[in-house]
């Protein structure tokens, strides 16, 4: 009597004994257990892939980054000058309204979004009469740094679908129509490092979970098992047309994910018996729930914040709210403040200053209040240095 032990839908066929194998067998070798460890299969990090497996097919991957980019764009940046600023400044009314097709919410949101599929966000001006009139977000693997051998930046090319444009890079000036913000990349020089890059694996890991739960409950969730042979007039194995047969079937019909669990038709003294862990002690739904939180912690989103069960990190929703203000959002907006206030103090002014308003977010209130608290007991500091420690604009006044 042969035994084929068949662990997993998704390993291979099984192999037929050789000569060699009958003759060196023993009695009670009968168990013949076929597995293959195979290769994992994961994402590769590039911005297609990335974007493609996380935001599109990931709805854990999807929903961070919206909160982060949802959240950061609702963060209105003011303008401000050693002077009071006036409603009809240029750099106010550029950032009021970036361009005519698109309000300040809606290109930040881009910005933010693409830092965090990327790791880079770019920002395109066009000119007229030599001064920034309206702001673009362009896709940041549309857009390619040339350098010279020392690393200085040449000029960007631009490159979608076919249409190539080259933007030169004045670094004496600083005059540039092509800006990019970055995010920390410890291996490279220019590139930035994509936070759904860290987040790969859990994201690959959450979504063959699924497809493969899936696959389970499209054939009635059956778990793997042995086929047992048991011949006629004790006959221990399976003629060579049999087997052939047999390894057809198997390979065609009961291999690969879409195949998981899918029932047997057996005949001529083939035996099915269950075997091997079952979908409930693989417990597909907590390793899920362990991919969700690095992600989660990967985006810099409190797993509270999603719904994800058994997270006990913080006390109560409004603790985590606050939490992903403080520690993702707050730092993201400044960031974003200072590379924008660099990048556009050559057009309009070293006196240009730009300021992330948080005074309208609900979740930092109680923050809010006790800055104000410690400010009004103050006496020591004057009103600039006050309003400049609140985030306001100096008064320009006496102290």
């Amino acid at each position: 009597m042969k035994h084929w032990l068949w662990p997993s839908a998704a390993h291979g066929a099984p192999r037929r004994p050789s000569s060699h194998d009958q003759k060196s067998a023993l009695p009670l070798q009968s168990l013949f257990a076929l597995h293959g460890a195979g290769r994992a299969s994961w994402t590769p990090r590039n911005y297609a892939a990335l974007a493609r497996e996380g935001f599109q097919r990931n709805a854990v991957a999807y929903r961070c980054v919206r909160l982060v980019a949802e959240a950061a764009a609702s963060v209105e940046i003011s303008c401000s000058r050693d002077v009071n600023m006036r409603e009809d400044d240029p750099a106010a009314q550029l950032l009021r309204r970036p361009h005519p097709h698109c309000g300040y919410s809606e290109l930040m949101e881009q910005i933010y979004g693409y830092l965090q599929l990327s790791g880079q966000a770019v920002f395109q001006a066009a000119l007229v009469d030599e001064i920034p009139a309206a702001l673009f977000a362009l896709r940041p693997d549309r857009v390619t740094p040339v350098t010279r051998r020392d690393g200085q930046i040449l000029r960007y090319e631009y490159d979608a679908e076919g249409l190539k444009r080259s933007f030169a890079h004045d670094p004496v000036s600083g005059k540039n129509v092509i800006h990019t913000i970055s995010l920390f990349h410890p291996t490279h020089d220019l590139a930035g490092f994509s936070p759904l890059a860290a987040a790969a694996n859990a994201i690959d890991v959450h979504n063959a979970g699924g497809v493969w739960t899936k696959a389970l409950l499209d054939n009635s969730a059956r778990p793997s098992g042995a086929l047992i042979y048991k011949g006629a007039g004790g006959a221990d194995h399976l003629t060579d047309s049999q087997f052939d047969r047999l390894k057809s079937e198997l390979e065609g019909s009961h291999s690969g994910p879409r195949a998981a669990g899918r029932p047997l038709l057996l005949e001529g003294g083939l035996e099915w018996r269950p075997m091997g862990l079952t979908p409930a002690d693989m417990d597909f739904t907590e390793a899920r729930r362990e991919a969700a939180r690095e992600i989660a912690l990967a985006l810099g989103v409190p797993p509270m914040l999603l719904g994800i069960p058994g997270d006990n990190t913080y006390a109560n929703y409004r603790e985590a709210n606050q939490a992903f203000w403080q520690q993702t959002i707050l730092p993201l907006v400044r960031k974003t403040a200072q590379s924008l206030e660099g990048w556009l103090r050559p057009w309009f002014g070293n006196d240009l200053c730009l300021r992330a308003d948080f005074d309208s977010v609900p979740a930092l209130s109680a923050q809010r209040e006790q800055l104000w608290s410690r400010l009004a007991g103050a006496d020591f500091l004057t009103v600039d240095e006050k309003r400049d420690m609140a985030g306001l604009p100096k008064t320009g006044g006496p102290s």
